[in-house]
Formats: C-alpha cells, structure tokens, sequence
C-alpha cells in the first residue's frame, strides 16, 4: 500500500512517526508525501491543548474530504484520551492510541479486507514498559532522532500528557548504544535525544540510571556523531550535570529548560517542581560551563489568575534569563485537568496582548543572541538547499544560510558568520 503521513505536535509524534514509516518500509510498504496517490492517510494527533484537539480533528476531516479514496487512519495523543471524538467523525477506519504500534500497523494492512476496525485503548496510566519503536528518519534526513523515554509523572495541572501518555518508561542504555550505531552506520550526522519527559530517564531501570550517564556513555562511545538533547526540567542541570558533560565537544550547546512562567506564585499554581531562583541556578550553571551555548524555553501566558504583576515578572525574568529563542503559547484550557477549572480565567484578547507582548521582547533577545555570534567561528550540519543558499544548524542551534556551488548536505562546516540574513544568519565557510 501507498501511505502518508500527517503528524501534528511535538518531537516525539515526529520520531513515532518515522518510526512507523520505517516499520511499513520493513513490511512491503511504501511511504509517499503524495497524498492524492495514498491508500492510507496516517494521522498523528495531539492533545496537549484543546486547541490542539481540535486542529487535529479538523486535519482529519480535511483529509476525509479531500481524498475521499484513501483509508483514514488516527494515532497518537488525542485518540489516547479521547478516541470517542475520533469514533465520532464519519470515515475514520482505524484508530491507535500512543501504544501497540504493531497492531495499528496490522490493522492498517486489515483494510484491504474490512472497512473500519473498532479500537479499545488501554489504560495508560497502568503501563510499565516501554514500547521499543525504530530510531531514525526517512530519506533525506542527515538528523536523527532517538526517543529514549516515554511518559510523565509531573501531574502539572494545565496538563493532559500524564494520561495520555503514562508513567516514566525508559529505553536502555544497551538499546540506546545499538541505536546509535545503527544510525552512524546510516550516515547520519547528529541524533537528537528525545522523549516526553527526558530528564526522569532511567530512574524506572534496574539497575537505576540517570540521563547524564547515558548522554557521558553516548559522547564517549561515539565521538563521531553529534547529539542534542531535547527538553530539560531544571532540576535536571546541577553542577555534576555541567562538569560531567562540559569537556564533551560532540554535545550541542544547546539546552532547552522548560520555563513556563517566570512568576513564582504562577509557577505554583502550575504545579511546576522549582521556583525561578532554582530555574535561574540552572541558566547560570549552563553558561559557566558551556559558555557560548545558547539555552532556549516555553512560555505559557495568560494562566488563570495571572494579573499584570505577575506578568510583568515573568517579563523581567525572561529579560534577566538572556533567552536566546523562545516559544510562546497562551494559556488553553484543557478538560480534564485541575486548572481548567481554577477561578480567574483570563479572555482571549488578553492572552493574545501578552503573547504579542513576551514575542516582542523574545525577538529583541534572540536578535541580540545572533549578533553576539557574529565574532565566532560555527560548526554546521548542512541539511538543505533553500532558495540558492545551503543551510543548516550550528551546534548551539543558529540557522545558518551559506552561498556554495558544491553539495554540502550532510557535510559537518566550520562557518564565519558575515551578517544577520532571515532567521538566523548569513556566513562564509
């Protein structure tokens, strides 16, 4: 069969994504980005805001409508918690919730027979395992990734993911190495490490592990590749953290601290597990021992019961935190979990001033990062051709534009950056 995919959301719908694209490839499948000539369209939701759901039911219907001879098929997040929303869209044939990818996969081949197959998810809350799923990415790609762990614990109260997705489960660090040989032996340059909650990885091991043991072993063993770590709890950074992982030139110096709010009597409300002096500890702790990293965040604005004050200290710790790119998102009340129903929800239009507000300074801090690389010398993983300028990302994450007539794709560079240029900067190799 031919199949395509849509996938919505985050790093970790990306990876299973490919993943499933690699697991069809193994099966006889083939995987096209030509949904007109697809006999299933794969939809990969996600639910971690209800805007999130319904984009994702709104793509779904769209693809119905649009291809009408395709078989529509729905994984992820969304058909987790709530399938009954999926079930309820008229020319769905197969659902998957965020487990069992096997029996999705052979449901989907099912349809050559049957029409619609009914789905029951599991309870995920009750899981223990973790579901081992191909690392890697379809062709072209010169980065990888590498889900390492899946699942949360954390309970914040805006959020959904703890029971969509379950409790902490993590890869081992002898599947992890064999992953990692298995995409150098590929040819790929970099592999981001990646999961829904990646600084509690190991702790569901026996024996117990910790992620800056795994990311020492990876940079020890495989020199040649470059990894990227993906999204950090604070309390993930200490002064160990820094000192056993500082002297590694194969690790990207590029750390993403999830913030969410730079007020302390929000950041309880949220249910978050530091304070902004422990958060600020961890930004301080990055740039003594990793010096021209760049450290980037999420920001959640217009949390129930934020006023001004308290926006305006979030302005100011972002300000004090130098961030070097930010995302910003207003605050999406989410059904099913505690602050949904917290008193002092704020309207649209407010939230959509304070976004416009945080992006603003975002964008002064990020153009002020850019113009601090100007003095350096890059490192760049050269990933496409975009317009007639090749580009790709430095180590601590600049967009990198560069003017070559040779094929660089794939090719590790040292650049000297010449001017700011789009959304990252111009250089010269």
């Amino acid at each position: 069969m031919n199949i395509a995919f849509h996938t919505l959301g985050c790093k970790v719908n990306q990876f299973e994504t490919q993943a499933l694209g690699l697991l069809l490839k193994e099966r006889g499948h083939k995987i096209t980005e030509d949904f007109s000539s697809a006999d299933v369209i794969i939809v990969n939701t996600c639910t971690v805001t209800s805007t999130g759901d319904q984009k994702s039911r709104r793509t779904i219907r769209h693809f119905i409508k649009e291809f009408p001879e395709a078989k529509i098929a729905v994984c992820g997040c969304l058909a987790q918690v709530n399938p009954e929303s999926i079930e309820a869209i008229d020319g769905v044939s197969v659902i998957c919730g965020t487990s069992d990818r096997l029996s999705f996969i052979e449901n989907i081949e099912k349809l050559n027979t049957v029409s619609t197959i009914n789905f029951t998810p599991d309870n995920a809350l009750k899981r223990r395992s973790f579901e081992y799923l191909p690392a890697g990415g379809l062709e072209g790609h010169t980065r990888a990734m590498l889900k390492i762990e899946d699942g949360c614990s954390n309970f914040c109260s805006y959020c959904i993911i703890p029971y969509s997705r379950g409790p902490v489960r993590s890869l081992t660090p002898e599947k992890a190495h064999s992953e990692c040989d298995r995409l150098r032996a590929l040819g790929y340059k970099e592999i981001i490490i990646t999961g829904i909650e990646i600084s509690s990885y190991g702790r569901d091991l026996v024996p117990k592990t910790n992620l800056t043991e795994l990311i020492v072993s990876l940079c020890e063993k495989f020199p040649e590749l470059r990894f990227r770590l993906g999204s950090l709890e604070p309390r993930t950074v200490t002064e160990e953290f820094c000192k056993n992982l500082k002297d590694f030139k194969n690790l990207c110096p590029q750390f993403h601290l999830s913030l969410q709010s730079g007020c302390d009597e929000t950041l309880l409300r949220m249910n978050r597990k530091y304070d902004t002096t422990r958060y600020f500890e961890s930004v301080s702790l990055l740039r003594e021992h990793f010096p021209s990293c760049a450290v980037t965040t999420d920001l959640i604005v217009g949390f129930p019961g934020e006023d001004e004050n308290e926006f305006s200290k979030t302005l100011s710790f972002i300000e004090k935190c130098a961030f070097s790119s930010m995302h910003i998102f207003p605050y999406s009340q989410r059904k099913g979990t505690p602050a949904a129903s917290m008193p002092n929800q704020l309207t649209r239009s407010e939230k959509a001033s304070r976004v416009q507000r945080a992006s603003k300074l975002a964008s002064k801090l990020e153009t002020a990062f850019l113009h601090r690389q100007l003095s350096k010398e890059l490192s760049v993983l050269f990933e496409e051709k975009i317009d007639n300028f090749w580009s790709g990302h430095s180590e601590n994450y600049v967009r990198v534009y560069v003017n070559c007539d040779d094929n660089i794709k794939n090719r590790m560079l040292t650049v000297k950056p010449i001017k700011l240029f789009r959304d990252g900067l111009l250089c010269e190799i």
